[in-house]
């Protein structure tokens, strides 16, 4: 079984051209991302040896790119077959098959109707994706387990791929021919073992006491009910932190301490109540050991891949670890 690796979307917001080739470097061969435009950007940061495969397909006018950076689509309708058919004849292919979450993919009519070329698509991938697969006792997972199976009996010798992270985990019915991994990579939901990935800090701008009965922030929804301390922070929904989590929604940390964020989360700053710390550092944590990403989700009712994928460019990177 091979194990392969998701970088859609920059590699959930992580950065693609940092991640692939520290991924590929340890021995990943096999890479998934969502547009062909990504797959180009992906092909130049790790080389020619990675097989990267493109889960939206061959889509209108994007033949020039499969050809030039060597992608390969998941096929996912007889129309696309019949396009990459024209366009890319024999180069590699793989085909996206529904097993029951009906988003992409080709159902078994569909899969009928383009059965008469197998022979010349000659796909050297099935895949399909599972709707639950976070939801381990779900009885959709084992319904879209025996689907592929199914489709393995009308694909001879073709490999396939059902499990993301979530089907990772479910254990080896799922695991089919490969694997691919995703959110579990960078320390998300549901892998809940995964040692913390992504940590940011955010620069303190300036520090201001506060008497009370002074507002803070935009509609002035914070009061002071006592003599505080508020320290303003570089950072705002422009680089992700929901502004539906102003107001208490979630807390920076200095230490082990933690500080709420007061008042709304504007365009560029927060502000933070810092009162508790004998002394505030220049930077505070939030995202780390102690409230990852998941941590984060939960105050704002929503999942971790939407905090990594909506952390903004204005952030500065730095990569630890690797080659």
């Amino acid at each position: 079984m091979e194990t392969a690796a998701v970088l859609k979307a920059d590699a959930y917001g992580l950065g693609a051209g940092a991640v692939g080739p520290a991924l590929a470097a340890a021995g990943v061969r096999s890479f998934f991302v969502a547009l062909a435009e990504e797959g180009v950007a992906l092909r130049e940061a790790v080389g020619p040896v990675p097989a990267i495969y493109v889960f939206a397909g061959l889509m209108p006018g994007d033949a020039p790119l499969f050809e030039a950076a060597d992608l390969i689509p998941c096929l996912n309708s007889p129309g696309q077959a019949a396009d990459f058919l024209r366009e890319l004849p024999g180069r590699p292919c793989a085909l996206q098959v529904d097993t029951g979450m009906n988003r992409l993919g080709l159902e078994p009519a569909e899969f009928d109707a383009i059965a008469g070329d197998l022979a010349r698509l000659a796909p050297v991938l099935a895949i399909s994706h599972l709707a639950c697969s976070d939801e381990p006792d779900h009885p959709m997972n084992a319904s879209q387990a025996a689907a592929m199976t199914d489709f393995a009996a009308r694909l001879p010798g073709v490999r396939l791929s059902l499990a993301a992270t979530g089907g990772t985990l479910l254990g080896a019915p799922f695991h089919f021919g490969l694997v691919r991994p995703g959110v579990g990579l960078y320390g998300g939901m549901p892998f809940a073992a995964a040692s913390p990935v992504v940590s940011l800090s955010l620069p303190v701008v300036q520090v201001r006491d506060v008497a009370p009965g002074e507002a803070v922030g935009y509609s002035a929804t914070w009061t002071a009910a006592g003599p505080a301390r508020i320290a303003t922070v570089s950072a705002g929904y422009a680089d992700g932190l929901l502004r539906a989590l102003g107001n208490g929604g979630f807390d920076l940390l200095a230490g082990d301490v933690r500080c709420p964020v007061i008042g709304r989360v504007s365009m560029d700053l927060i502000t933070v109540d810092v009162t508790g710390l004998g002394s505030v550092p220049a930077m505070l944590d939030l995202l780390g050991p102690q409230q990852g990403v998941d941590d984060l989700a939960r105050s704002a009712g929503t999942i971790g891949y939407e905090i990594l994928t909506s952390l903004g460019p204005r952030y500065e990177r730095v990569y630890k670890g690797g080659s």
